[in-house]
């Protein structure tokens, strides 16, 4: 069965767990077919298993792909096995990218998390929206309640949502008024997601807890818990006045505040108690969580968004990965992230679900080294390009701040290895999600997000015109097939406050023929109606006067 004919399947009405009432065949349009997104129904998209498939004289229930969402943190274009790494083995990604499509040209939309994320999530540019640069921990919820999300996108759809590990995204109602002693005013939940078991932010920043629907896990009423960005709380060591209590890890720049486990942190926090994390267990914490959701919703179709930790500082794996890579502890949480990767299809595989399982595994942003901690990563780089051969890194304006690995998996749909040099990028995600699984997408959400479902999923080759991508200072970038076009602005040309990286400022527009991947000749000088051309697409991108005209996209 092709991908268009699978598409094309009967809309299935659910109305219990264990079956579902077919809609009787009238003659009706696809757009007739349709649900609202705010409809308490769902439709379903359902391959028809021929009876010879099923090995008996009579066919199987239908069903509609699980999808999975694998998003790393801060994993460079050159940090897997797959794409080229060769000090660090990476088997079960390898595993993904040898039965699927491995991109070379996928883009997260910005060069730093959060606004990363939240484009992802939204179809909106994140540079769109004030207040969408990296969150702090005690951060109000950024994306608001009233906003589509891809989790609405499923849930719309009729399938369970859940979201595991890394947030950032913030949390409750406003900044620096939530209450972690009681359930938060907002949280995931209110954004699609039925179930979360998250980190507030990132490991590096409190508070140190996991928070399940919106509460923090395992509760100690005995250690009630304060945060602040502002100031300490009394009589709280932290690591710039305790060095001698950082037993795990020392900060190499900044990160010298509130301890937790061994290891000083962004922010300062007191109390926690029994659920304050241990570093080292953050990843099999969340990995158990999404494999229990798995097992609980293995009957029924369900989205899963699975942000780790890894590779994000601070680096310090579980003694297991531990001293295994020659690279360090950085090298051990990129060996950590595979682990995690193949507890998830050890867990699909087991319950019957990795074939009609569409995961999309990638990171948020390009990599950093020294990233605020003493890990000696390095030191120990041993020859390891984190960013390939490409320029930069996370934060810049350069590629190596927004080309990101992305492979995506589907046995049911992708046959064999394949290797798509294609330009695609996370602002599509929830577009094509909704073509997938036949959701509409209501009137003025995720206004830059398109449907490129055929290129995810190898049935098209089809280049996104442009690729916008953002760096930490709010500068934009144009990506064509053959173009990179850099707005001029302020800033230096290295990162100031410690990784080694460059910005990609200059004051004045730069523009890079990109049959040279590694951005190193300027010619913006001998080429003025080309930089013109791209700073015209951006200008109009901006105040959103131009659209991609594309056949196939539905909204």
């Amino acid at each position: 069965m092709t991908v268009e004919e699978y598409l094309e399947q009967p809309v299935l009405w659910p109305i219990t767990k264990a079956g579902f009432l077919r809609i009787p065949p009238e003659p009706k349009t696809k757009q007739e077919m349709k649900l609202s997104t705010g409809s308490l129904l769902a439709l379903a998209l359902a391959p028809a298993i021929s009876a010879q498939a099923a090995g008996k004289g009579k066919d199987k229930t239908p069903t509609r792909p699980n999808v999975i969402f694998i998003y790393a943190d801060d994993l460079g274009f050159g940090d897997l096995e797959c794409y080229g790494a060769k000090n660090v083995e990476t088997p079960n990604v390898n595993r993904l990218a040898a039965n699927g499509i491995r991109f070379t040209n996928g883009y997260a939309t910005a060069a730093t998390s959060t606004p990363s994320r939240y484009s992802m999530l939204t179809g909106e540019y994140a540079w769109r929206k004030p207040g969408t640069d990296v969150a702090a921990g005690n951060a109000g919820m950024i994306i608001r309640p009233e906003q589509f999300t891809i989790a609405d996108v499923f849930k719309s759809a009729g399938y369970a949502t859940a979201a595991f590990g890394k947030w950032h995204l913030g949390l409750g109602d406003k900044t620096a008024e939530q209450d972690w002693n009681a359930p938060l005013a907002t949280g995931p939940n209110d954004l699609g997601f039925d179930y979360s078991y998250i980190m507030a932010a990132t490991a590096d920043r409190v508070p140190c807890v996991f928070i399940e629907n919106g509460s923090v896990a395992n509760y100690d009423p005995s250690a009630p818990i304060e945060v602040s960005y502002q100031r300490n709380f009394p009589g709280e060591p932290t690591g710039r006045a305790n060095p001698e209590l950082l037993y795990n890890l020392k900060p190499s720049h900044g990160h010298d505040m509130s301890i937790v486990n061994g290891i000083s942190r962004i922010g300062y926090m007191k109390g926690g108690g029994k659920a304050l994390w241990k570093d080292e267990n953050i990843a099999d914490s969340i990995t158990a969580h999404a494999v229990n959701f798995i097992n609980q919703h293995k009957k029924e179709p369900f989205f899963m968004y699975f942000a780790t930790n890894d590779v994000h500082v601070p680096r310090f794996p579980h003694e297991r990965f531990r001293g295994k890579n020659k690279m360090g502890l950085r090298g051990d949480a990129i060996v950590q992230f595979d682990w995690t990767v193949g507890q998830i299809m050890a867990a699909l595989e087991k319950a019957g679900l990795s074939k009609n399982t569409l995961i999309i595994l990638s990171s948020d942003n390009g990599p950093v080294v020294d990233d605020g901690y003493a890990d000696r990563a390095e030191e120990l780089l041993n020859g390891h390009s984190p960013t390939g051969n490409l320029r930069g890194g996370k934060y810049s304006a350069f590629e190596g701040g927004t080309r990101i690995p992305l492979i995506v998996h589907w046995p049911a749909q992708i046959k064999g290895a394949q290797e798509s040099n294609t330009l695609v990028s996370q602002i599509d995600w929830l577009a094509s999600m909704a073509k997938l699984v036949g959701a509409r997408i209501p009137k003025g959400a995720a206004p830059d997000s398109y449907n490129y479902l055929d290129n995810l999923i190898g049935r098209a080759n089809e280049d996104r015109p442009w690729i916008i991508e953002q760096a930490s200072n709010h500068t934009l970038s144009v990506r064509t097939r053959n173009w990179k076009y850099i707005e001029g602005s302020d800033g230096g040309k290295m990162i100031t406050w410690g990784p080694k990286i460059e910005t990609g400022y200059a004051p004045v527009p730069q523009l890079y023929n990109m049959s040279d991947e590694t951005e190193q000749v300027d010619v913006a000088a001998k080429n003025p109606q080309k930089v013109f051309e791209l700073e015209r697409i951006l200008r109009k991108v901006r105040t959103q006067t131009l659209r991609i005209r594309r056949p196939s996209v539905k909204k």
